[in-house]
């Protein structure tokens, strides 16, 4: 199974930055068990979601020709855990993008509240050996994360008064 910590795009900003939010619900799994009686989400959660808003926005930067795979998480610091019922909200900007690699500064809210902040870098793997040990599919950026991305696009042009593209009459 593979998890998305992202619900939804606020903003994106090609190359430069973007924002994301994360409703926490007693119906996740990982709330019933994580503590019992005392529900919270946990830090390394917490960095996956934040991880996954940065590679997107890494990603979308190479047009997604790349698969960006986390790399290395140098600094991570938290204030408090998150509870069910919070929103948590993630703002990644992109500090350095390279042909190996890029880094990112983000940031993780409830409202104005800093829970966290963190540095992470990601690598890109290398195509010829990516192929041989991968195949041609692109197993980091799924339709899902495509899919949230396409949704914040379409926010983004209806809030700037664009009108949808007019439908193509099919035969």
């Amino acid at each position: 199974m593979r998890w998305i910590w992202i619900d939804r795009f606020l903003s994106f900003e090609s190359g430069k930055c973007a924002r994301a939010v994360k409703n926490l619900s007693m119906a996740e799994d990982h709330l019933a068990d994580h503590f019992p009686g005392y529900p919270v989400m946990p830090a390394t959660l917490m960095l996956e979601g934040l991880a996954q808003t940065g590679g997107i926005l890494v990603g979308e930067a190479n047009d997604f020709r790349e698969k960006v795979v986390l790399a290395k998480i140098p600094k991570a610091r938290f204030a408090r855990e998150a509870r069910a019922g919070e929103q948590l909200t993630y703002e990644v900007e992109i500090l350095t993008l390279r042909e190996e690699g890029a880094s990112i500064a983000g940031r993780i809210r409830v409202g104005e509240e800093l829970l966290g902040e963190a540095e992470i870098f990601f690598a890109h793997l290398d195509q010829a050996r990516s192929r041989q040990v991968f195949g041609e599919q692109n197993f980091v950026f799924s339709g899902e994360f495509k899919h949230l991305l396409a949704l914040a696009r379409k926010a983004a042009s209806r809030d700037q008064g664009e009108q949808p593209a007019p439908a193509t009459p099919t035969a």
